[in-house]
């Protein structure tokens, strides 16, 4: 597992928190494991859990339609340089 950077730690908080996943310690999340299937398990519900979660928090709009979000959703860390290049002050 590689190390979190400090936003993937946050990000992974605002994750644990936002989807009630009280199995999952924040810091146990490898960035570069998939958040879908056969990583944290996650479906399409708590995609759009996290999505509204990250827009509130960051003012990052992720689409359910958005073409990118297979490589977004891959994993917390292509969420997190998603989410750091399109992140508004919040």
């Amino acid at each position: 597992m590689s190390p979190q950077t400090p936003f993937e730690r946050e990000l992974a908080e605002l994750l644990v928190e936002s989807l009630n996943l009280e199995e999952v310690a924040a810091a146990d999340i490898d960035p570069e494991a998939p958040l879908f299937g056969a990583g944290l398990g996650l479906d399409s519900i708590d995609a759009l859990e996290l999505a509204l979660a990250v827009s509130k928090q960051y003012g990052v709009q992720l689409r359910s339609d958005g073409e990118d979000n297979r490589w977004i959703f891959a994993s917390l860390r292509s969420l997190a340089t998603h989410v750091q290049q399109h992140r508004q002050a919040a």
